[in-house]
């Protein structure tokens, strides 16, 4: 406490890691920063601003001209970068110069006066991770697209310093039930960066479609790639398809382009290739690597199939191998994931071979073999110098000697992993699966099932309390998972992610001490805007004041709330869609008889959310008897 006090008199830092009272934040920045202090003046960049960097260091210089880029698109200027600084210049200084050992590697300082921006760090990981608060630092137009008519780029004075609380801070995305084009990937890389998310786990192969090319097995894509029709509705409601040909896959090319494109954001890519389960698209393309030899079809639904790799016939390790290493040649990411998930044993239990390699290997069952499978497969990665991740079923029958664990059937899995001194990603289905519902599934699109709100995601915490702090050592961070069974399009993805993705980055960036969803809540309100500069598609709570139905005697005074500001609600009551030229919404309205009210909230000419849809019923009291 005295400690405490006396940063307080020497007027150092608002927020302080470990202090119980939770201040609020100055700035409307996400993830939450570890300490933050407004100063006094400002600094306002325009073309006669110059980033000076460290001399002799390509790195630094290439995020001064990622910076420099992006203020060219909305200003119109495009800021010189030097390594020396004109005398009276106003500059921006980006260097490792001077920077506290103690941030490590990923953290940073940031600090706004009348004539200097300076952001320091002992790596260009923190300096990048500066530029990204930077942004968030300026005004919202700084994220447009195009040039803007801001006529001031102001920064209000500050001093910031921080440092992420876990290593791995994931998304996830499944392009393997829908596929995205390679320029929405890079997209969702930059929310990453946006966000300080340093992990882009990339799911690429599954039973309803392979999607990187594997020179070696060109039927990988040629046939594997492609599915003849694909479900309409839920899986456990529907029987219908579309009967249209679906497919695609990514190029070795394309896919360097995006691992450069997320390596110059510091985000590494992990690639998941499946094994031993949800390969039926590899079995399609080549049989011979099953329990039965086929004929196989690339799946048109969801769910798990019975037919998996044969952990019997040592071609299929072969092949694997084979894949993987040109997995390797594409993706410099130290770890591999290899799935490990819902690989039902019904074929290898009846298989001639697979009960040959459990006799000859000794051992006690299926499970068994299926740690053999998945230690066969470590082994040779750790040969080629990489490490094993794969979802927590991987612990069946005994986990491999090196292999980290995803949990995602809730905790259990990481506890006994990080038990057994094994790594861990923490991604529960409950908290992490932004396929879930986020609001009334009568009113949203058609997902997966579940339902996960915003908070409730900001209030995970990926720390389980069995752990003690020996065994928490080993929990490296926490993962948001996008399965897109039932997501169709960049556009849907978006509004599945967001805002859900920018409070998991708050659980995995911020202290625990810090966290506080009131302030959070207040800070995403800027959020929203600047991803509106993006031209994102996110989801925000609906227009609120009335019900979906509404009944009334004599009249009804209808009172509309929306979530921002700066938006405008537009509304009709003849039951047809709202637009910007509809009635807008400027006080609350007296509604005498059955109507229907549809009202929709846009921020500059673009509604961020799902339209509200409320019926009015009038009636009459019945006679009293």
């Amino acid at each position: 406490m005295k400690n405490l006090l006396l940063t307080l008199l020497l007027g150092g830092i608002f927020v302080i890691s470990g202090c119980k009272t939770k201040e609020k934040s100055v700035f409307s920045i996400i993830p939450r920063p570890l300490e933050m202090k407004k100063e006094t003046g400002k600094f306002v960049i325009d073309g006669n601003t110059v980033i000076v960097v460290d001399k002799n260091s390509p790195e630094i210089k290439n995020i001064a001209d990622y910076f420099s880029d992006q203020f060219n698109i909305v200003s119109g200027v495009r800021l010189s970068v030097k390594e020396d600084a004109p005398d009276g210049a106003k500059v921006i200084i980006l260097t490792k110069k001077g920077a506290d050992p103690k941030l490590g590697k990923e953290g940073y300082e940031l600090i706004v006066h009348n004539d200097l921006i300076k952001l320091r760090a002992e790596d260009e990981t923190g300096l990048f991770w500066a530029v990204q608060s930077l942004f968030q630092l300026l005004p919202v137009q700084i994220y447009a697209k195009e040039e803007t008519t801001i006529k001031e780029w102001v920064v209000a004075g500050a001093y910031i310093k921080d440092k992420p609380r876990f290593k791995w801070r994931g998304m996830h995305l499944d392009v393997c039930r829908h596929m995205f084009p390679v320029e929405f990937i890079k997209k969702y890389i930059d929310y990453l960066a946006m966000h300080k998310l340093n992990i882009f786990h990339w799911h690429l192969t599954e039973d309803q479609g392979w999607r990187i090319e594997i020179k070696k097995y060109p039927k990988l894509t040629s046939i594997g790639a492609y599915r003849d029709s694909t479900l309409v509705g839920h899986a456990n409601k529907s029987d219908k398809y579309d009967g249209k040909r679906y497919g695609g896959f990514y190029t070795q090319d394309e896919v360097r382009e995006i691992v450069k494109y997320a390596a110059d954001r510091y985000i590494t890519v992990v690639p998941e290739i499946e094994m031993p389960g949800h390969s039926v698209a590899a079995l399609t393309a080549y049989p011979e690597l099953s329990c039965t030899g086929g004929p196989f079809h690339v799946r048109t639904t969801w769910g798990i199939s019975k037919d998996i790799y044969c952990a019997g016939n040592d071609s299929v390790f072969a092949f694997l191998e084979d894949v993987l290493t040109e997995v390797m040649e594409l993706f410099p990411s130290k770890v591999i994931h290899i799935g490990g998930d819902e690989a039902p044993k019904d074929r290898w239990e009846k298989c001639s071979k697979c009960q040959k390699r459990i006799k000859d290997e000794s051992l006690e069952d299926e499970h068994e073999l299926q740690s053999y499978f998945i230690t066969r497969i470590e082994k040779f990665l750790n040969s080629n110098g990489r490490h094993m991740i794969g979802w927590d079923e991987i612990l069946e029958g005994g986990l491999a000697p090196n292999a980290a664990v995803m949990s995602w059937r809730g905790i259990k899995g990481g506890i006994a992993a990080a038990r057994q001194n094994h790594e861990v990603v923490m991604t529960p289905s409950d908290y992490c699966y932004f396929n879930d519902y986020q609001n009334d599934p009568d009113v949203e699109p058609l997902a997966i099932g579940g339902f996960i709100t915003t908070e409730m995601v900001y209030n995970y915490e990926p720390i389980p309390d069995e752990l003690n702090d020996e065994q928490a050592k080993y929990i490296l961070g926490a993962q948001g998972n996008v399965w897109t069974e039932y997501i169709y399009t960049p556009e849907d993805v978006e509004y599945m992610t967001l805002p859900r993705m920018c409070a998991l980055a708050e659980v995995v960036w911020t202290n625990k001490e810090l966290k506080d969803f009131d302030d959070f809540s207040k800070r995403l309100s800027k959020q929203y805007l600047r991803l509106e500069q993006i031209g994102s598609t996110f989801f925000v709570s609906g227009i609120k004041g009335v019900d979906k139905r509404n009944v009334f005697i004599d009249k009804k005074i209808v009172k509309l709330t929306g979530n921002f500001s700066e938006s405008k609600i537009y509304y009709t009551l003849d039951g047809s869609e709202p637009d910007i030229n509809s009635i807008l919404y400027a006080a609350p309205f007296e509604i005498s008889g059955p109507v229907v009210l549809k009202a929709k909230e846009y921020i500059n000419r673009k509604s961020p959310g799902r339209m509200l849809i409320a019926t009015f019923d009038k009636e009459t009291p019945k006679q009293g008897v």
